[in-house]
């Protein structure tokens, strides 16, 4: 894992969770990059990025929906 400083500089199109509601209270994805899944904070996005690789994302997302994620 590793992280981008400042993720508002980055050409990445940002999106949020659907089930969001839109109060800027979730995390956003940049999909479309190539072997990673960048994600950040919606209420801060200049702010930095921690960048998974698609083993750990894959991981993450499969843990939340199964209700097996381990710290």
């Amino acid at each position: 894992m590793t992280h981008i400083p400042n993720s508002s500089s980055t050409p990445f199109t940002w999106t949020a969770p659907k089930r969001s509601g839109g109060n800027s209270n979730c995390v956003e994805v940049a999909h479309g990059i190539t072997g990673v899944m960048p994600v950040r904070d919606s209420k801060n996005p200049a702010g930095p990025a921690i960048v998974f690789d698609d083993t750990a994302w894959n991981g993450f997302v499969n843990g939340l929906k199964t209700d097996t994620a381990t710290r």
